[in-house]
């Protein structure tokens, strides 16, 4: 079957989202994946309960690495079984959990999977309510992602993840102004990154579509084509200088 993978970014449960032109020309047998915060699963209302129902009856697959925003509780309950070489939550029926420190051969291609985060605002959150201790990994699932890797012989085409790896996070934080607010994930990612021997990595958490580096891209709003082995379609240029690893930004 021919079928293509996308990627996009945080969902957050926005309804908005399911109506997008992008989502709109999904056809059968393609994939979706979403870097985190997926964000229908979080309080369990009726309205959540109608889009689970809606996604799982797709003829395409809507697959989502977990963020900060999901609710680990229900997604764990899931039921966990194999699907394209990882494991996975089947929430039902065309809508999946991808599980943190798999490996997925899909149309040819690798894709490592690593979700998770730390809440930036959790001390303003209720745990188990809005907030779910789980969201941050544990040291079995990082030696899960690592033991996968050395599998594959440290080579995988692309990488999916909620986070960045720390470096490329705080080029991204500091060209905002802002805090270098990096965590023991971030730094994860990053071992990961200079090990492992990649094509693309695509992550969410930072709230915009750019291309970071020629290897990084975030992602939010669009939805972007990867089987094939394409990088994204649209050229992009510096804005930065680079410096020794290649962190400059991208304008797209």
């Amino acid at each position: 079957m021919n079928f293509t993978v996308y990627i996009t970014g945080d969902m957050h449960g926005c309804l908005e989202r399911l109506y997008d032109r992008g989502f709109r020309r999904l056809k059968s047998g393609d994939v979706l994946i979403v870097c985190g915060d997926f964000g229908y699963i979080f309080a369990g209302g009726k309205t959540e309960r109608q889009v689970i129902d809606y996604l799982a009856t797709r003829r395409f697959v809507t697959a989502f690495v977990d963020g900060t925003h999901d609710n680990l509780n229900t997604i764990n309950r899931s039921r966990v079984t194999c699907w394209h070489g990882g494991m996975v939550h089947r929430i039902k029926g065309n809508l999946i959990h991808l599980m943190r420190g798999q490996i997925f051969e899909i149309e040819g291609h690798s894709f490592f999977t690593f979700g998770g985060g730390e809440s930036t605002d959790k001390d303003m959150r209720v745990e188990q309510g809005n907030w779910w201790r789980e969201e941050e990994p544990s040291p079995a699932e990082m030696a899960e992602g690592a033991k996968r890797l050395d599998e594959a012989g440290l080579k995988v085409d692309y990488i999916i993840t909620h986070e960045p790896p720390s470096l490329v996070k705080s080029a991204i934080l500091m060209r905002r102004g802002g805090p270098d607010r990096v965590n023991k994930l971030n730094g994860y990612l990053e071992e990961i990154g200079r090990s492992c021997e990649f094509k693309h990595w695509y992550f969410g958490s930072l709230h915009d579509d750019r291309v970071i580096t020629e290897r990084h891209t975030c992602v939010f709003k669009e939805m972007i084509p990867v089987s094939g082995g394409s990088y994204p379609a649209k050229k992009a240029r510096k804005t930065a200088s680079s410096d020794e690893n290649g962190l400059f930004m991208m304008n797209t």
